[in-house]
């Protein structure tokens, strides 16, 4: 079956319904922004690898999963990033917690043997914790090492937001003004090298809840846009999301990550945002962004344990 955009806004629909209930519970690939953001940005060159299932009751979906199969995709600097193993996003109602038994079922049951599976859970779900033990899942000591590439929540409320300052010559626009060519440079600036096109902007500009006035960006003298980030804006919980966030490499160290993040956090409040969150590495290697956003706020609130189901030899 077809996977759509009216999916996908069933399954934010039971992020913030989680979110209400058990936010820590609400895994890092299950947010309302990351939802939207990973879908938008890469439907229409990855689609074909995704696999969804969707589990309803009379209240409606109280369980997804979205399987990403081994893929590739090409990058900004003429490369390939290859993906060798399979990988499962998932959320359920916390009041069916057995649902996680047939996620996982229907998760092997589109994947192949003879590759990884890989699949998180936020660290405060014991029950989740036992039950991928249950179906032959370990912790993934890579992933969880000093050096390795596990994913924290951080969030802080909107009541005092300390004023952003830009060093001289540098301004704050938005995606509306800056147009789509800038705001898609932007982005790979800062990740360069990356996967992101105008196709896969164009693909996040039409996801809800995508808005350009929520789209920030600082940009230099020269017009050269050196910062970006974009909010996610849930107006049911009141809460918005950094995801991405992103500095050109050439101007690093200059403060403008931590400026734009502060008035990145004015603007969704005077949106209407009361709570703000963001992820980031949690490992010990990987302190940049951490202590980027702990300086402007944030506070750790939930973290993922990855796990791997090794390809049967």
């Amino acid at each position: 079956m077809e996977f759509g955009v009216a999916d996908v806004r069933l399954m934010q629909g039971l992020s913030q319904r989680v979110f209400s209930l058990r936010p820590e519970f609400v895994n890092n690939d299950a947010t309302v922004g990351e939802l939207a953001w990973v879908w938008g940005k890469d439907h229409a060159a990855q689609g074909e690898t995704w696999r969804r299932r969707l589990w309803f009751s009379d209240d409606g979906v109280v369980a997804w999963g979205w399987t990403y199969l081994p893929y590739q995709a090409p990058r900004t600097d003429g490369g390939v990033i290859t993906v060798p193993h399979a990988s499962l996003a998932w959320q359920l109602d916390p009041a069916r917690p057995g649902l996680l038994d047939e996620i996982l079922a229907w998760y092997e049951s589109v994947t192949d043997e003879g590759i990884d599976r890989k699949v998180s859970v936020r660290a405060a779900d014991e029950d989740a914790l036992a039950r991928l033990a249950a179906h032959g899942y370990l912790p993934d000591e890579r992933m969880l090492a000093d050096d390795g590439y596990w994913v924290q929540l951080n969030w802080r409320d909107l009541d005092d937001i300390a004023s952003p300052a830009l060093p001289d010559g540098f301004k704050f626009r938005t995606a509306a003004s800056a147009g789509e060519e800038a705001a898609v440079a932007a982005h790979v600036a800062a990740w360069h090298p990356s996967t992101f096109t105008m196709r896969g902007y164009q693909g996040a500009r039409e996801t809800w809840p995508y808005r350009e006035d929520l789209h920030v960006l600082v940009e230099a003298p020269d017009g050269t846009m050196a910062s970006t980030a974009i909010m996610w804006f849930d107006e049911v919980t009141r809460t918005a999301e950094f995801e991405p966030v992103g500095t050109h490499q050439g101007y690093r160290r200059r403060g403008l990550g931590k400026a734009l993040l502060l008035h990145g956090m004015r603007t969704a409040r005077d949106a209407g945002a009361r709570r703000m969150l963001v992820t980031c590495l949690g490992a010990a290697g990987h302190p940049a962004a951490r202590g980027l956003y702990y300086s402007v706020g944030f506070e750790p609130f939930t973290r993922e344990v990855p796990h791997v189901k090794p390809r049967a030899l």
